[in-house]
């Protein structure tokens, strides 16, 4: 594991599961901690002033880091959190940005409920977390920059096939069941709630690449997650996490992007 990604978890871990909020964010965060949690305000005081509250609120936190990785300067992670006994449970998904002593300088974050049982049997999190592939990197991120831009930026859709197996398309999506054919549904409705308008961050490495991207729901500001597997030039499994941009007067900082 990189010195990197493991600040990363270490932030997560010892700072929010184990309670050590003031010790954790200062261990692993480098001369600035520009935040985009929109509730968090910027730096050390803020992460403390954030996370104290929670972890007296929240005594019992179960925090697993399900899958993660680096690319370059970014490192990227996909977390579960089961908090006082199953009472909350939520998906996170994580962007840091790092300095050239791989600490911590800016984070962005998608939180969503998390889902036991999506209409195929999956969950919210389960399935691959083996990185494979590396040198195939750069062009499984280029597959995904175009899979977005062509299909879900409504560019070119009918290109949809070059992007999505036809033979295996896990989905962990809480409402959307396996299968290229029920992606298409959703993906080429011309009614389809969901409109993509930038991609925000792009990270990958070997077979998996996440995506941080602007969007809407039905007209309303959207912060949206996709992780997406690659096999053979094809996305064969899909995770995502989405959340309502609030209104910029309830920011504590900058914005979610």
């Amino acid at each position: 594991m990189s010195q990197k990604l493991e600040n990363a978890k270490n932030l997560y871990l010892e700072g929010i599961r184990d309670g050590n909020a003031r010790e954790a964010v200062t261990k692993y965060t480098g001369a600035r901690y520009t935040q985009h949690s929109t509730g968090v305000r910027d730096g050390v005081e803020g992460f403390v002033e954030f996370f104290e509250p929670f972890i007296k609120r929240n005594p019992n936190r179960d925090i697993q880091i399900v899958r993660g990785f680096e690319d370059g300067q970014y490192v990227f992670v996909h977390a579960y959190q089961s908090l006082n006994d199953g009472e909350a449970e939520w998906v996170t998904t994580d962007f840091f940005d790092t300095d050239e002593n791989d600490k911590i300088i800016e984070h962005w974050d998608v939180i969503a409920a998390y889902s036991s049982k999506t209409p195929s049997g999956h969950t919210s999190t389960d399935g691959a977390t083996e990185v494979t592939d590396l040198h195939k990197t750069a062009e499984n991120k280029e597959l995904v920059r175009n899979l977005i831009r062509d299909v879900l930026m409504n560019e070119a859709p009918e290109r949809i096939d070059e992007y999505i197996s036809a033979d295996q398309y896990i989905q962990h999506n809480a409402e959307v069941p396996d299968g290229l054919e029920h992606f298409k549904a959703l993906a080429l409705a011309e009614d389809r709630p969901l409109m993509y308008q930038e991609i925000v961050l792009l990270v990958g490495k070997g077979n998996f690449v996440a995506t941080l991207s602007k969007a809407t729901w039905e007209g309303a500001p959207l912060a949206q997650v996709d992780i997406f597997r690659i096999e053979n030039g094809k996305v064969v499994e899909h995770w995502d996490n989405a959340e309502p941009v609030p209104p910029k007067e309830e920011w504590a900082n900058s914005g979610k992007f």
